[in-house]
């Protein structure tokens, strides 16, 4: 089984470059005013100031004022910088390659997506033989000129007459829905509002399941709190007000509820949620009218997707008893957990897993890098998958009677590339390799393993240009993320070549709170755990110093969204450790993330400053807003994130850069970058990611005093 997604986002990574030295900058920047309010709140009998609280307000016009300001101040300053073009000219070049994606055959056609190089948002072609010449199916970017309004899923009926993609507008969460007849390309049906969260599963041609929530009825969609979600059934050609309701709503109560079928469309399977780990579990059986939906697992504690079926058997993949994962086969006859038999058992390594062509593909995490063996629907091994290398490898999935299945390899100085896969014989055979404007032959990765404050082995990914001399001065950008049981593998990003083309160094630890080592991993960096996340980041950063990598003085520290938290809690609790801080998208006000749209639900990570004093006090102590202090000099630091981020609110990034330009002392820039119509990351415009990572390599190197090479070439 597969998720029925064809569109390739093609979001490059974050990463820069380096080589000698200038003159430090002396020059001083004011900053625009920000006013100050008495605005508090007080937990377990402790007041809390939030005075900034106003920048809360998405729709005022003090907060747009505020914005405006703000960016005229940080692109004044990144526009000064005399590289900075250079870098975006470097940028758009490395960029332009074409990027395909692999394809899936639906009804005559094979669909793929594919991005010339340049174009804001990929386009989905599709041919009927493999060696056609592929013809434009649909183009996102037709739907507006400079690209703000993305394709953001796609989901196709079984025969392929139908085709339903979901649509993203300056980068929000909330979707709208649209079918089309994909012979004459007419729209069937009404367009679909307020989705979020979700796709579109269909059950025959009649009609499809998706979610979303109640728009807040006050305030701002954008920021407004989100709070229970509801599974509906559309049918085509009828409004969506009489969409009927399967799951949720006020009887059944879930923060995140997920509906989808089986291969054979005889089951629907509900996931059921209250937060981002631990699900419920149900199923509905189609071929019977008027069956109940059944409960499977009734608690939270455990996460559990259905993968696929044999009948009324389904192979359930679960980490139920298994921190590692491993998958089981439930008999609908006899469901209960005690029933269940182990197809594929748990190991040491973290399983993740999918079918295709009868099988099973069995993909484990091994310190980060893939592993993958074939199995039989009932557990025999196969085969060990051949890779192409060290890396990170997907795309193990499709429908049951496919003979051939399509892979992606990748690693940091290996481009995404494809692989034709049969599945009787085991043979790979590459199908799609781009064509990057770089030798990979100059490059080198090591993984290192180091040990954190508490004494736990960290690994961490260490990339570099062949020849680099460890003098302890290269440029050296620390990327983490550390949460939400996400695994930073290996992975290509073309914006990361103009760093390690340039002398500089990438460095990706895999931290605790993520999932690179099974949920027990992932639990050692949550709740009263968290600070755990931050120690593994801030040694991973002192033994690159230690190693002579680099120094404080030219390393540059980076994470977006939770990655952000990271970066703002490193940089306050230890200040000194880098030159440059570089937080996007960040978690940053720790006492009221749990307002805004669906942060509640990120509390099984962080717990919330409510649930109890030990709680909110341990909160206290690491929130990056509430940890900045007067009279300290804190790195260089820009502040990223968008007037449309959804998932976390810009309210976080706005109020953190307003009380460190007030508080900070020293030289050192504290600029916040604002983009409009954009959101979390999802969809942004390949215009807009060429700009952004061109003001923050700009910003980088020229905090560290290091004037690139790619600039002297320009000269």
């Amino acid at each position: 089984m597969k998720v029925n997604i064809l569109i390739y986002l093609g979001i490059a990574g974050v990463l820069f470059s380096c080589s000698p030295e200038t003159e430090e900058t002396t020059e001083e920047i004011t900053y625009p005013e920000t006013r100050k309010t008495d605005s508090a709140d007080v937990y377990f009998g402790k007041e809390v100031a939030d005075p900034y609280r106003w920048l809360e307000d998405d729709l005022s016009d003090e907060t747009a004022s505020w914005v405006r300001a703000q960016n005229d101040i940080t692109f004044g300053y990144l526009n000064s910088i005399p590289f900075r073009n250079a870098i975006k000219e470097r940028l758009e070049n490395i960029y332009n390659y074409k990027r395909i994606s692999s394809p899936d055959k639906h009804g005559d056609y094979y669909y793929y997506s594919q991005n010339d190089g340049l174009q804001n948002q990929s386009i989905i072609y599709r041919k009927k033989s493999l060696d056609d010449e592929g013809e434009v199916f649909l183009d996102p970017n037709t739907f507006t000129n400079d690209g703000t309004i993305s394709l953001a899923g796609t989901s196709f009926t079984e025969d392929g007459s139908l085709f339903g993609y979901l649509i993203s507008e300056g980068g929000s969460d909330w979707r709208k829905a649209i079918v089309i007849d994909t012979e004459t390309m007419e729209q069937a049906g009404d367009t679909l509002k307020d989705i979020k969260f979700s796709g579109l599963s269909w059950e025959g041609n009649e009609g499809f399941y998706y979610s979303s929530y109640d728009k807040p009825e006050n305030g701002s969609a954008l920021s407004g709190k989100t709070q229970y979600h509801k599974l509906y059934y559309h049918t085509l050609g009828e409004p969506q007000e009489n969409d009927r309701l399967v799951f949720g709503g006020d009887q059944q109560p879930r923060r995140y509820i997920g509906g989808y079928l089986t291969d054979d469309e005889n089951y629907l399977v509900i996931s059921a949620s209250e937060s981002t780990s631990g699900n419920q579990l149900y199923i509905q059986d189609l071929k019977n009218k008027g069956s109940k939906i059944r409960e499977i697992v009734g608690n939270f504690e455990n996460d559990h997707s259905v993968i696929g079926n044999d009948g009324n058997k389904l192979l359930v993949y679960t980490n139920l008893n298994a921190p590692n994962y491993r998958l089981v086969q439930v008999d609908l006859a006899n469901p209960s957990v005690e029933n269940w038999k182990d197809i594929i058992p748990e190991t040491e390594n973290v399983l993740s897993a999918g079918t295709a062509g009868g099988n099973i593909f069995a993909t484990y995490l091994i310190d980060a890098k893939t592993a993958v063996k074939q199995y039989s629907l009932d557990g025999e091994l196969i085969r060990e998958v051949d890779l192409p290398g060290i890396g990170s490898a997907y795309g193990f999935g499709g429908e049951p009677d496919d003979k051939k299945l399509y892979y992606t390899f990748t690693s940091f100085t290996y481009p995404a590339t494809i692989f034709e896969y049969d599945i009787a014989s085991g043979e790979s055979v590459l199908f799609e390799r781009p064509d990057v404007d770089f030798n990979p032959d100059d490059y080198e990765t090591k993984q290192v393993f180091y040990t954190s404050k508490d004494g736990t082995r960290v690994p961490m990914f260490i990339v570099y240009k062949k020849g680099t001399e460890l003098n302890g001065k290269n440029p050296t950008y620390l990327y983490g993320y550390g949460g939400f049981n996400i695994s930073l593998r290996p992975s290509f990003s073309a914006s990361r070549i103009v760093w390690l083309e340039n002398g500089g160094i990438y460095a990706q630890p895999n931290l605790r709170g993520g999932g690179e080592y099974g949920e027990e991993w992932h639990i050692a960096g949550t709740k009263m755990n968290k600070q755990n996340v931050f120690d593994d980041f801030i040694a991973a950063g002192e033994y690159l110093i230690e190693n002579g990598y680099t120094d404080s003085e030219h390393l540059a520290l980076s994470g977006g969204s939770n990655g952000g938290l990271l970066v703002g809690a490193t940089m306050t609790q230890r200040p000194d450790l880098a030159k440059v801080a570089l937080p996007a998208v960040g978690v940053l006000d720790m006492l009221r993330y749990h307002k805004f749209t669906a942060g509640a639900g990120w509390a099984y990570d962080y717990g919330t400053s409510e649930e109890s004093e030990e709680m909110f006090n341990y909160l206290l102590d690491y929130s990056p807003l509430h940890n900045i202090e007067d009279s300290v000099q804190y790195p260089a630091t820009l502040v990223t994130t968008a007037d449309h981020d959804d998932r976390v609110v810009p309210a976080h990034s706005f109020k953190f850069a307003a009380t460190l330009q007030e508080k900070h002392e020293g030289n050192h820039p504290v600029l916040i970058r604002i983009e409009t119509d954009a959101g979390h990351g999802a969809g942004t415009p390949v215009s807009k990611q060429i700009e952004q990572m061109a003001d923050i390599y700009a910003f980088t190197w020229y905090n560290m005093d290091v004037v690139p090479p790619l600039a002297k070439k320009t000269q």
